[in-house]
């Protein structure tokens, strides 16, 4: 079959750092292409290359066998390549018909804008789509996934043959995502060609009829569909077997180096009682709503809590605010990196140190040197293959998640607690981090990692437990903690009459579950 789009030897480096080593790629009409591979690994440097956004430092790339270049995103449009990036290209005080409208706005004779044609060409887009959306709402009043189908309809309107989708299913619900599936097997019975980047497996086999793994800048291997499986995905990114992908050394965790007693916020989170000891990892799941996150929170002091205790190495922690918390030798990597815990515009350096001004700092001035030198080694410790003065918005997820880490591990914290520490990386990124939790664990440093993916807590997680209602309802050792155990205390089909022997919580406190086992809404905790 005749490619639609051909990209050979495709080469391109961002500060002396190479992002992409002679990558070839094609993209069938009618296909979905699945790219997968570690994060920073080069799939979407390619795709933003293809879109114009990058221009390459060497390659080529041929449309319907025509040598183009695509100098500019304009460029791409008019040769009919769309891409819907991971962050969505949106104006959010704008309405959805004039979103639709960007770049195109249709006028009156008179040179005005044209409100009527406006909004009557977007109700035709969003029926291309079947999306149900208002266009006269602001961008800002949907859903990501809603968010997301305007842009397609947008891509659609513009008469886009090759159109990519890098990450689109990271922030919408499965309602949302298996709207989005029908839509792609639409477009591409209509003959489309689409790039799906991904690190979901379970996607990838559903809607791929090839895959392309990379590693470190190149293309290491494609997979019709009949030949794609976990374990030769896995190896191809990462060199291992999937099975080995959870990290769990065989630890003798020490004292207890924090104590929660009674800590609550007095409006449905609490009363927690918890321990961490040096050396060890704890996990702490439930369903969405149980308040897994707003625990972590009140632990770190970023939310107040209205009564109960923090005991660091038995003595009572100020938890003000997250200034004191970092005095203190409490380190939290919040849900969401981007929102939460990076500054975008700033560099890795600059990100890795933020916490750690104080000791590298003399009479109140900045000690650039050491900045650097502490810098180096902490990229070096992350295995993070940029520059230092690369701004920390133009990295990779996995990258960026890495630089939060690497943050805490410059101060080096005596409780480390990471909310969601993989979410939305890939999984070389993920085998990395489960490595730096390793190494940060065997210096005696006490690990609470809260996690929607059960597999992952069960499998790094010296003890594990179960929160449901704002409570701890179960705790769990590791010989103990199974699926299916979890599940029955975090749905509350564990009553306090017929619990698993590892249950040491005087009950399964029902009481306080607002949500319902998490399915009616809440907080996503």
């Amino acid at each position: 079959m005749a490619s639609l789009v051909s990209m050979e030897g495709v080469t391109k480096s961002f500060g002396g750092a190479p992002a992409l080593r002679g990558v070839d790629f094609d993209l069938r009409a009618g296909e979905v292409h699945a790219l997968m591979g570690e994060n920073g690994a080069g799939k979407s440097t390619l795709m933003k290359v293809l879109a114009g956004v990058h221009a390459p430092d060497a390659g080529t790339i041929r449309i319907d066998g025509e040598q183009v270049t695509v100098s500019s995103p304009i460029e791409a449009t008019a040769l009919g390549i769309a891409i819907i990036h991971q962050e969505l290209n949106t104006v959010p005080d704008m309405t959805v018909a004039e979103n639709l409208a960007l770049g195109a706005e249709p006028r009156t004779r008179w040179g005005a804008l044209d409100r009527k044609r406006v909004l009557r060409d977007a109700e035709e887009k969003l029926a291309r789509v079947r999306a149900d959306i208002d266009p006269r709402l602001p961008m800002r009043r949907l859903s990501v996934g809603r968010q997301q189908m305007v842009e397609i309809a947008r891509a659609l309107a513009e008469d886009a043959r090759i159109l990519v989708l890098d990450e689109p299913t990271a922030a919408l619900s499965d309602r949302e995502a298996r709207r989005l599936f029908a839509l792609i097997d639409e477009m591409r019975s209509a003959g489309m060609g689409l790039v799906y980047i991904s690190h979901r497996m379970e996607e990838v086999w559903q809607l791929a009829d090839r895959v392309t793994v990379f590693r470190d800048g190149r293309s290491v291997g494609t997979s019709e569909k009949a030949e794609i499986t976990p374990e030769r995905v896995v190896t191809q990114m990462i060199g291992r077997n999937v099975e080995d992908l959870y990290v769990h050394d065989d630890r003798a965790p020490g004292e207890v180096v924090l104590r929660v007693r009674g800590l609550t916020d007095g409006a449905g989170i609490g009363p927690v009682d918890l321990t961490l000891r040096a050396g060890e990892v704890v996990g702490m799941v439930g369903l969405i709503g149980a308040g897994r996150t707003e625990i972590a929170r009140m632990i770190y002091g970023a939310d107040r809590a209205r009564a109960g205790t923090v005991e660091l190495d038995g003595r009572p922690v100020d938890r003000r605010s997250p200034a004191t918390s970092i005095r203190e030798g409490i380190g939290l990597l919040p849900e969401s990196r981007k929102q939460q815990a990076l500054f975008p515009l700033m560099s890795i350096r600059d990100n890795l140190v933020t916490s750690a001004l104080g000791g590298l700092s003399r009479l109140g001035v900045l000690r650039r040197r050491a900045i650097g030198d502490v810098a180096h080694r902490q990229m070096d410790a992350l295995r993070i293959r940029s520059a230092p003065t690369q701004e920390v918005g133009h990295l990779s997820g996995g990258n960026q998640q890495k630089v939060v880490l690497g943050r805490w591990l410059t101060v080096g914290p005596r409780v480390l607690i990471l909310d969601e520490p993989t979410r939305g990386v890939d999984i070389g990124a993920k085998y990395e981090i489960y490595r730096l939790i390793n190494e940060q664990v065997a210096r005696g440093v006490a690990v609470l990692v809260v996690s929607s993916d059960l597999p992952e807590a069960l499998g790094i997680s010296d003890r594990v437990l179960v929160v449901r209602g704002g409570r701890i309802v179960a705790e769990l050792d590791r010989s103990e903690a199974t699926e299916e155990a979890v599940m029955l205390h975090a749905t509350g089909v564990a009553a306090s009459g017929d619990q698993t022997n590892g249950d040491r919580t005087n009950g399964d406190r029902t009481n306080g579950d607002r949500t319902n086992g998490g399915t009616n809404g809440g907080t996503p905790g």
